[in-house]
């Protein structure tokens, strides 16, 4: 029997990639020490990430019919990725973002062309075979409609023997009240150090102890904290805790958080706990800090 596929549900963005060894001046002219296209966007890069650790998995976001969707889709098949999940829309832009990684200390500064590009929906996600599927990962962004899929994997896992319902994990990353909804969902909630700080949260065990009133009952909420490491706490109220894993140089930080988030998801989905997953995708992360890309964190 073919193994079940992790599926991610988010973004797919081009990012123009300029690395350059000091952050420029504006209005000055410089010159970069390279530069190259990269698919980018939260669920796409845990796609590629997941891949690379060898999990079949599949992506779900909108394209446009264009030359952007060209390259993006040529690049998630390099990588493996099944994108026979996609909603092709038939208005709106792909879209693109700069970054600017500063080689020096690894720092990414993105500017984003947040086109009007439909996200996903309920009605899209309906189309989805479900069997398909062991783990579904959901990036928070058009939350109200992404609590209709999500209820809707409730509902197919309520049929379902316990060995075979699907985990499900959502993503908090951007301090936007709309999708503070979603942190009653799924059995790990990962929350961002920005939403964190913008909740007033000065450190993610402060964060997780404050929030986790906030999720569904035997949930495990998760948050990584940059150099800090990361910090999970689930139902027994015991605070898990890994140290980061430094490279020699910190080069390129750009999809971090998606590897780390990826990392984790890819652990657990192999049996492991929360622990060991939490140190696996501190692991990786920062592997993923030392190099530019994801070629090379595995």
């Amino acid at each position: 029997m073919e193994e079940k596929q992790i599926l991610c549900v988010g973004l797919v963005v081009l990012d123009v990639i300029n690395v350059v060894d000091k952050y420029p001046e504006e209005d000055t002219d410089s010159r970069c020490l390279s530069q190259r296209w990269q698919r980018g966007g939260n669920a796409s890069n845990s796609c590629t990430v997941l891949s690379l650790l060898g999990a079949p998995c599949a992506f779900m976001g909108s394209l446009a019919a264009d030359h952007v969707a060209d390259f993006l889709v040529a690049d998630f098949r390099r990588r493996g990725v099944d994108v026979s999940q996609v909603a092709w829309q038939d208005r709106g832009e792909t879209p693109c973002s700069c970054c600017i990684v500063n080689s020096t200390n690894g720092s990414r500064t993105i500017v984003l062309y947040d086109t009007n590009l439909p996200d996903v929906s309920a009605k899209d996600f309906e189309k989805v075979d479900l069997n398909r599927f062991k783990w579904i990962h959901i990036e928070g962004r058009n939350a109200s409609e992404q609590v209709k899929m999500l209820q809707r994997i409730e509902q197919h896992n309520a049929r379902q023997p316990a060995e075979q319902r699907i985990r499900v994990s959502v993503e908090i990353e951007k301090p936007r009240e709309e999708l503070f909804q979603l942190f009653g969902y799924g059995e790990v909630v990962f929350v961002s150090k920005d939403v964190a700080r913008h909740l007033g949260f000065g450190s993610a065990e402060e964060a997780l102890r404050g929030l986790y009133s906030r999720v569904r009952k035997g949930a495990t909420l998760v948050c990584a904290w940059a150099e800090q490491g990361a910090d999970a706490l689930g139902p027994d109220g015991q605070l898990l805790h890994s140290d980061a894993v430094s490279p020699p140089r910190v080069v390129d930080t750009l999809g971090a958080g998606d590897t780390f988030n990826a990392s984790v998801i890819f652990s657990l989905s192999q049996g492991k706990s929360m622990l060991e997953a939490l140190r696996f995708g501190c692991k990786v992360a920062g592997k993923k800090c030392g190099v530019h890309g994801f070629d090379g964190i595995v």
